[in-house]
C-alpha cells in the first residue's frame, strides 16, 4: 500500500469539500473513514475553515503528516454532494489508489459551471423574491431585480477594482445596492425604499457561513466555529458601513 498517495488522496479529498462549503465535522469525518476503509486506525484529523491537517501512523510505525491551506471560498452544494457521494464510494468499494485519484480528479470536471450571465440572473432573481417577504409590491421587486444585477455585476467584473479583500468588497457592493435603489425610488421605479434596499442587501448577507459557525460552537469546534463567526460578523459590519455610506453620497447630491 502505497501511503503517501493515499493520505494525498484523503487530503485533497478533505480541501474539495471544505472548499465547497462542507462543515468542519464533514470534512474531518470523512477524511477519516476513508483512511480507516484502507486499513489505518485512529488517523489524526484536524481542519479549520482554511487548513486541513492529516496525519496517520504506517502498519511499520512510520507517522505521515500532510498539511493543506485553504484559500477564499465559498458554497457549492453541487460539488459538496459529489465529493460526498465519492467518498462513499471509495469506503463501500476499497478501489486501487490510481481509480480513487481519477475519481477526485473528475469532480471538477462533471460539475456544472455556470455562465456570468447565469450567475448575474440569480443575482437578480433573488433581491426580486425577498421583496414581497418584506412587504413590496411589484415595482419594488423589479427595483430590487434592478439593484441585485448591479451588485452581481460589480461582485463579478469590479473585482480588479476592488481587489481581493472581502470586507471593503463587500462595503462598495453594499453602497452600490443603497444608491441604486435611492436613484430607482427617487425616479419613482420603486416605492419603497427600505424594502428595495432591505431586497438587495439580502445577497450579500452570510446566513450559511453564520449558520455553520453557531452550529460548530455548539458541536466544540470552537477555532473554527469562532473563525466563522467573526467573518460573519465583519461582513454585516460591511454591508451596515457600505449602505450608510451609500446613503451620506446620496444626501450630498
Amino acid at each position: 500500500m502505497d501511503y503517501d498517495k493515499l493520505l494525498n488522496i484523503s487530503v485533497e479529498l478533505g480541501c474539495r469539500l471544505m472548499s465547497s462549503g462542507a462543515e468542519i465535522y464533514r470534512v474531518e469525518e470523512s477524511v477519516r473513514r476513508l483512511l480507516q476503509a484502507y486499513g489505518l486506525e485512529s488517523p489524526e484529523v484536524f481542519a479549520i475553515p482554511n487548513c486541513v491537517i492529516v496525519s496517520i501512523t504506517t502498519p511499520e510505525g512510520h507517522p505521515i503528516t500532510r498539511m493543506r491551506r485553504i484559500g477564499a471560498h465559498g458554497t457549492d452544494i453541487e460539488l459538496l454532494e459529489r465529493c460526498n457521494d465519492l467518498c462513499r464510494r471509495l469506503c463501500v468499494l476499497r478501489p486501487p489508489l490510481e481509480e480513487a485519484q481519477s475519481g477526485l480528479s473528475a469532480l471538477t470536471e462533471h460539475t456544472p459551471q455556470y455562465t456570468p450571465w447565469n450567475i448575474l440572473l440569480g443575482y437578480g432573481i433573488a433581491p426580486a423574491f425577498f421583496s414581497p417577504l418584506f412587504g413590496g409590491g411589484i415595482a419594488d421587486s423589479v427595483c430590487a431585480l434592478i439593484g441585485g444585477l448591479a451588485v452581481g455585476f460589480c461582485l463579478l467584473y469590479g473585482s480588479r477594482l476592488m481587489g481581493s479583500n472581502g470586507f471593503f468588497r463587500t462595503a462598495i457592493c453594499s453602497a452600490v445596492a443603497s444608491l441604486v435603489s435611492l436613484l430607482l425610488v427617487h425616479i419613482g421605479l420603486g416605492h419603497n425604499l427600505d424594502t428595495v434596499t432591505i431586497s438587495v442587501l439580502m445577497v450579500l448577507v452570510p446566513g450559511v457561513a453564520l449558520t455553520n459557525a453557531m452550529r460548530e460552537i455548539m458541536a466544540g469546534d470552537i477555532i473554527s466555529g469562532l473563525s466563522r463567526a467573526a467573518d460573519s460578523i465583519l461582513t454585516a459590519a460591511a454591508i451596515a458601513i457600505g449602505s450608510a455610506v451609500g446613503l451620506a453620497i446620496s444626501q450630498i447630491f
